[in-house]
């Protein structure tokens, strides 16, 4: 019996991650999404939307999938600030050696995009980027550090997150990496000493 063609969404949709995240939002066109996805122009866009709508699709699946890795690594910042945001760190160098993965990161590259991105498709993207300093903030605060201290280690330890992204597409070792880290990492430990 003859009909629809059906295909998996979650796999659609990484496919589709993974393109933007190695192309980026101006170098992916419609044809390099229906070559990653396997569908045709007409079933992306009755499917998964325009290319801003599902970017922004593949941006928030990002967000989440990194997210929730990055919520479980703070957990212990109560108790344990330094090795929190050790663990925090250890997610993104983890992302990075992963082979399966394409270098840096989808929601760096897409800060660094805002210039050519629709109003929409960038707030979005400026939101990704301020959820990890909200993130980090949060469990420093946690983690005995006064609102003031709380907020610019945040912003440097994101700041230190996003340029490991862009370090390792540019091919830095991940002894150099990890080197970045404990800089940071030894930062922290000596503010929460005094």
């Amino acid at each position: 019996m003859a009909g629809k063609k059906q295909f998996d969404m979650d796999t659609a949709l990484d496919a589709a991650m993974i393109q933007f995240w190695r192309d980026g939002y101006a170098d992916t066109s419609l044809d390099d999404l229906s070559r990653a996805t396997g569908l045709n122009r007409s079933s992306i866009y009755s499917s998964l939307g325009d290319k801003d709508t599902l970017f922004l699709r593949c941006l928030d699946r990002y967000a989440a999938r990194y997210g929730e890795k990055y919520d479980a690594a703070l957990s212990c910042a109560a108790s344990e600030p330094v090795a929190a945001v050790r663990a925090f760190f250890d997610v993104t160098l983890e992302r990075i050696a992963d082979p399966e993965l394409p270098d840096g990161c989808l929601i760096a590259q897409s800060a660094m995009a805002i210039p050519a991105l629709s109003p929409s498709v960038a707030a979005h993207a400026k939101q990704a980027l301020g959820f990890q300093r909200l993130r980090l903030r949060a469990a420093l605060k946690a983690g005995r550090l006064t609102d003031q201290d709380a907020e610019a280690f945040a912003v440097h330890a994101a700041a230190v997150n996003q340029s490991l992204a862009v370090m390792s597409r540019a091919g830095a070792s991940p002894a150099q990496l990890l080197a970045i880290v404990g800089v940071t990492v030894d930062a922290l430990s000596q503010a929460l000493r005094a």
